[in-house]
């Protein structure tokens, strides 16, 4: 076993349905030595089905996703805690019991077609996962 501790990052949102579910996945599928959790602020209480569909075809879906809402998190302690909260009119909140938080954003693909997942996905991975893992030291 290797002594290098994994951090743990905090994708944080609005609704918790669409992106921070898809950049939860991706840390905890791509990046190694990070894991992830995510939260949303109001969070929706469900998954976008467009967003469980996109992650079940990308291989990376885990039953145990699902939209939480932050004081299911609040006790935690995170490495990292990210908000991807793009809108004017969302509000992302400050965490408590981060080391560190950035701003990473994206815009929400909810209501909008599969394509607008698709988009997002790719901007997350391309966008989101190289920053997460520059900030972690990874």
């Amino acid at each position: 076993m290797n002594n290098t501790k994994t951090k743990k990052v905090l994708i944080l949102c609005t609704g918790n349905s669409c992106r921070s579910i898809i950049a939860e996945a991706q840390i905890n599928a791509f990046l190694d030595g990070a894991i992830s959790d995510s939260s949303g602020v109001k969070a929706s209480g469900r998954v976008n089905p467009n967003a469980k569909k996109l992650l079940e075809e990308k291989g990376i879906w885990k039953e145990e996703y699902h939209s939480k809402t932050i004081d299911k998190v609040i006790d935690n302690e995170y490495d990292l805690v990210v908000t991807v909260c793009d809108n004017a009119q969302e509000t992302c909140p400050m965490f408590p019991k981060a080391a560190k938080v950035i701003h990473v954003g994206f815009e929400d693909p909810d209501g909008k077609n599969y394509e607008a997942f698709l988009d997002t996905y790719d901007e997350i991975l391309e966008t989101l996962l190289p920053k997460v893992k520059e900030e972690l030291g990874l």
